[in-house]
């Protein structure tokens, strides 16, 4: 079985067949071991495929210097912010909607994704990236000139539309400048990057907040930003490309439909249950809507001569079992991230600081076994590879209901690093591999489908196991030996930090109607393992399809030779 999008992209062949289809003779294809099948790409019928942006080792460290920084700068705005919102709070008020400097940033960023993939893949990554850098720039001195929450919400908008640029792009240009056999050197870098962002992060904010002033915490993004800028319009060169017989089209109209459907449908997944129950009008009507808006864009997309999202990234087999797979990795990762330290703190009575420590375990292994995954993928392919992290995922967190009540505060760290070790083992390999299947052409456009799968994810489940959490909890409670508890899990966990609020027997009844409703989630963070696996048995192919550059193939990409399978 082969999925094929009818035309001939650059780079692509316009087949995506499980290690069998075929290409019509315009490409050289090898299989090696039990791994992935290679192809060369030529060009036919559209753009010609362009070689990778940097051509020499040595070009390529500032390049990669710059690529880092802008990681850094879209990883830790994350969750800078979020230990410094009792001072922003203070100054600005609006306590009611300070949730929005999280949601509205996820939501700008999530819903350009598409938009930047396909405009990198027009008209280079370089503008493309500039242009990220500049917009988060100018959102972050906004944010730090804010007057009151409404216009820092606002702020934090223009900043997520810029690193909306940086996340996709920085990933695209990462694939660009490494044939295929040195690209887990540069992806274990930005999940280095990435990880000690999640930990520095707050801790930074704290420090900022605490000694100086919350609006530092934007201003501090200005010198990191400017060096990443400076690197990228001195360093980066893009090759020149034959120009197109015909005039770039930006299909503007998918592009505002998208938008406009991601930022309804994420809405109300982010406030649903929070700001509005989700039997309510608000959330019912956003749910419709977006559900009428998605279809509507599947219209105007499927009649634009360039879509946004193009039908093949969910025609080929390998880029659409890797969007579901990642999509309900995005799904599990809910459960560590947003449940642990709420587990940590009201279940094992940890501080904020050893509640986090706890967490970021996880972030210890997940780099260091993406950078050793090519070791594996090498020898059994990319879909093996992936389907024994995601295996071993699935077992740790259903380990994790299996715990003892109340614990050691080393049960759960064990896990995490457990964890971390087998996603990097799940994540990396598929990253690399789709990207790939693809030429240069196409790899703007096909990283960003995967990221916007991620993020998507992670949004629906927040509010999927944020809702099972509560009812959880509350279904606990119902028998509690005092009235008058809070039936959520913030508001519990806000009550448990008060010695006095309860008596010893209840407050007891009310730790383990929490880690009740903790390894729910987890048990539910499992059935999202089970879905991502579930989709690279069925979906994806057992070969990877490998494209090549005519330049890798040469050997000029910085690579010895010629560029062969994974294996």
């Amino acid at each position: 079985m082969s999925g094929t999008d009818g035309r001939s992209g650059a780079g692509s062949g316009g087949t995506d067949a499980g290690g069998s289809g075929r290409d019509g003779g315009d490409s050289a294809r090898t299989a090696r071991g039990g791994g992935d099948s290679t192809r060369t790409a030529r060009g036919g019928g559209g753009a010609a495929a362009a070689p990778p942006a940097v051509t020499t080792p040595r070009g390529r460290r500032p390049v990669v210097a710059a690529l880092m920084l802008g990681m850094a700068l879209a990883a830790i705005d994350g969750t800078i912010v979020s230990t410094a919102v009792p001072q922003i709070v203070g100054d600005l008020g609006g306590l009611t909607v300070f949730s929005w400097l999280f949601s509205g940033y996820l939501l700008a960023v999530t819903v350009t994704l598409p938009l930047y993939g396909k405009l990198s893949d027009t008209f280079g990554r370089k503008p493309v990236l500039v242009a990220g850098i500049i917009l988060f720039l100018v959102g972050s001195v906004l944010c730090a000139a804010a007057w009151n929450m409404a216009a820092l919400i606002a702020f934090r908008i223009v900043q997520g539309l810029g690193g909306g640029a940086l996340q996709g792009t920085v990933q695209t240009i990462a694939a660009d400048l490494y044939p295929l056999k040195e690209r887990p050197r540069i992806q274990a870098k930005l999940s280095t990057v990435w990880a000690t962002s999640a930990v520095a992060g707050p801790v930074v904010g704290g420090l900022l907040a605490g000694y100086a002033d919350w609006r530092w915490i934007f201003l501090i993004n200005l010198p990191v930003g400017a060096v990443a800028l400076w690197l990228v319009v001195r360093h980066l060169h893009e090759p020149s490309r034959p120009r197109p017989a015909t005039r770039p089209r930006v299909d503007w109209a998918g592009a505002l439909a998208v938008f406009a459907t991601g930022s309804l449908l994420l809405t109300a997944l982010v406030q649903g249950g929070v700001a509005w129950p989700w039997l309510s009008a608000p959330s019912l009507g956003l749910l419709g809507t977006s559900a009428v808006l998605a279809a509507l864009t599947v219209v105007i997309e499927r009649r634009a001569a360039e879509p946004i999202i193009p039908g093949w990234v969910w025609r080929r087999r390998t880029i659409a079992s890797v969007n579901l797979a990642l999509g309900a990795m995005g799904l599990l990762m809910v459960a560590p991230t947003v449940f642990l330290p709420t587990y940590a703190q009201s279940v094992l009575g940890l501080g904020p600081i050893a509640a986090g420590f706890v967490l970021s375990v996880m972030t210890l292994s997940w780099p260091v076994s993406a950078a050793l995954s090519d070791r594996v993928y090498n020898r059994i392919g990319f879909r093996r590879t992936a389907m024994i992290g995601m295996s071993a995922a699935l077992l740790i967190l259903l380990a994790f209901p299996l715990l003892p009540y109340p614990g050691e505060p080393w049960h759960p760290a064990l896990l995490m690093l457990l964890l971390g070790a087998a996603l990097g083992l799940f994540q990396l390999p598929l990253i690399v591999g789709v990207q790939s299947t693809v030429g240069w052409a196409e790899r703007g456009t096909t990283t960003a489908s995967v990221l916007f799968c991620r993020q998507v994810g992670q949004s629906i489940g927040a509010a999927l196991f944020g809702a099972v959490a509560n009812g959880v909890l509350a279904a606990r409670l119902l028998d509690a030996p005092v009235d008058g508890l809070p039936g959520d899990l913030d508001a519990v966990t806000r009550a448990l930090e008060d010695p006095g609020a309860f008596s010893a027997a209840a407050t007891d009844h009310v730790r383990r109607a929490v880690d009740a409703a903790v390894d729910y989630v987890y048990i539910g963070a499992a059935g999202a393992a089970a879905l991502a696996l579930l989709a690279l048995i069925t979906l994806a192919p057992r070969r990877f399809p490998i494209i090549t550059e005519p330049t890798e193939a040469a050997g000029t990409a910085g690579a010895p030779g010629r560029q062969d399978a994974a294996s």
